[in-house]
C-alpha cells in the first residue's frame, strides 16, 4: 500500500549517516562459511568466499522528541552506528504514540535491519513492535521498556534503583531535620503510562512507604515542565509547610521548580531556615549544579551517556549470538555490572546501575560525567 508522506505533517527526519553519493561500484567483502561433509563429517572446513555487499546496514530511529535528552541521546546512537559503518534512519513523534507507530511503520517499509526507540507509550508501542517482528526486524528500546509484548531487548537506567536512592536521601534529611523520618513530600511524576514513570515512582515508594510519618502528595505532570511548575505553586500554597519534593526528571521539572520556589521566597541553602528538600532522577546539570551550590541535597543519577550500548547488542543479534540473562560486566565501567533479565512480557532488559549523588560525592569529576560525558564541575 502507497503511504503519503508529508514532509511537515509527520516532522520525519532522515539522517543518513552513510553517504547517499553514487559509488562506482558495489564494496567487496569477505564472509566467513562453514562447510561441512555431507557423508562423514571429519572436520569442520573454514573457507573464506568473496560476496558483494549490497548495502550498509540501516538502523532506524524512532525518537518521541528532538530535544534536550532525546537530541542527546541520538546523536550518541549515531556515532555508534557510525562507528561500525552502518546508515541511520530517524523520526520524530512530538509527543504523540499514534504518531509514533506510524514513523515505525515506515522504518518498517523502508527496509531497516533493526529499529531502536524510545516509547511514547510503553503499552501503545506493542501494535508497531509485533509488525516489525512478523518482517523479521529486530527491535529495542532505550530508556523504556514496552509493556504487554516481548522485543528483542531493551537498555535502560535501573530506574526503580534510582527512585529509591532518591528517597534515601529524603529520608536522611528528614531525620536530620525531625530526629524521625516524618514530614510531607510532593511527588512530581512523570507520563505513569511509560515503565519508568512507573518504575520511578515504585523505587521511591519501596523505601518511603516504609515511614508512616511521611505523608507523599503524588501529582503527575506527564514530563510536562509547565504543568509540573502549577502543581508546585498549587500544592504550596495549600500546604505552607512542605518539607520535600521528589521531581522524577529534574532534567524536565528542575529550572521550573527553581523559579517557582524563588518566586515564593522558598529558594534556600541546605541548613538555612524554610529550605525544601530536593531530590529527584536523571543526574542532569540543573540538580547536580544545585547540590554544588548547596540547595539540592541528592539524586539518583543514571548512566543515560551508556545507553547507546544497545547497538552492541544489535550487532551480536545481527550475527546471530544468543544474549543471555545474568551480569553483564564491563570493566571500569561504574554502571557495571549491569544485570540482563527476562521480564514477564518476555523482553530482555539490561538495566544499567545508578548511582545516588549527594554532596558527599558532588565534586567528584565522574559524579558530573555519568549522565553526560561533557558534564564538569564548576571551577572553584
Amino acid at each position: 500500500m502507497k503511504k503519503r508522506i508529508s514532509l511537515i505533517g509527520l516532522l520525519v527526519l532522515l539522517v543518513f549517516v552513510a553517504s547517499c553519493a553514487p559509488q562506482a561500484a558495489p564494496e567487496k567483502v569477505v564472509e566467513t562459511v562453514v562447510v561441512k561433509e555431507t557423508q562423514v563429517v571429519k572436520e569442520t572446513q573454514v573457507v573464506q568466499v568473496e560476496v558483494e555487499a549490497q548495502k550498509p546496514v540501516t538502523i532506524g530511529y524512532a525518537a518521541p522528541s528532538l530535544v534536550g535528552g532525546q537530541e542527546r541521546l541520538i546523536s550518541m546512537m549515531m556515532e555508534e552506528v557510525q562507528k561500525r559503518g552502518w546508515q541511520m534512519i530517524v523520526t520524530n513523534s512530538n509527543g504523540n504514540p499514534q504518531k509514533q507507530n506510524d514513523d515505525i511503520d515506515y522504518l518498517i517499509s523502508m527496509g531497516v535491519n533493526a529499529i531502536i526507540s524510545v516509547p511514547d507509550d510503553s503499552s501503545a508501542i506493542c501494535t508497531a513492535a509485533e509488525k516489525a517482528k512478523e518482517a523479521g526486524i529486530h527491535f529495542y528500546t532505550a530508556d523504556r521498556s514496552p509493556s504487554g509484548c516481548a522485543i528483542d531487548m531493551t537498555v535502560l537506567s535501573d530506574n526503580r534503583m534510582a527512585g529509591s536512592q532518591a528517597a534515601e536521601v529524603m529520608v536522611d534529611e528528614l531525620i536530620k531535620r525531625y530526629g524521625e523520618p516524618k514530614g510531607t513530600v510532593l511527588e512530581i511524576t512523570g507520563n505513569l503510562g511509560q515503565n519508568v514513570g512507573q518504575l520511578r515512582r515504585d523505587g521511591f515508594h519501596d523505601v518511603i512507604d516504609q515511614y508512616s510519618g511521611i505523608q507523599v502528595i503524588q501529582k503527575v505532570a506527564d514530563w510536562d515542565a509547565a504543568r509540573a511548575q502549577q502543581i508546585l505553586r498549587d500544592v504550596l500554597n495549600g500546604n505552607p509547610g512542605l518539607d520535600g519534593i521528589y521531581l522524577h526528571s529534574e532534567v524536565v521539572y528542575g529550572s521550573g521548580t527553581q523559579a517557582v520556589l524563588e518566586e515564593l521566597g522558598l529558594w534556600k541553602k541546605v541548613g538555612e531556615d524554610g529550605h525544601i528538600i530536593i531530590t529527584g532522577v536523571d543526574g542532569g546539570p540543573w540538580l547536580l549544579g544545585a547540590i554544588w551550590d548547596g540547595y539540592g541535597d541528592g539524586i539518583g543519577s543514571q548512566p543515560s551517556r551508556y545507553f547507546p550500548i544497545v547497538v552492541e547488542f544489535i550487532e551480536k543479534a545481527l550475527n546471530g549470538e544468543e544474549i543471555q540473562d545474568g551480569e553483564y560486566v564491563k570493566e571500569g565501567a561504574k554502571w557495571s555490572p549491569a544485570h540482563i533479565v527476562t521480564n514477564s512480557d518476555g523482553t530482555k532488559e539490561m538495566l544499567l546501575g545508578t548511582l545516588k549523588v549527594t554532596s558527599e560525592i558532588i565534586k567528584d569529576p565522574d559524579t558530573w560525567s555519568y549522565w553526560n560525558s561533557e558534564l564538569t564541575p564548576p571551577e572553584e
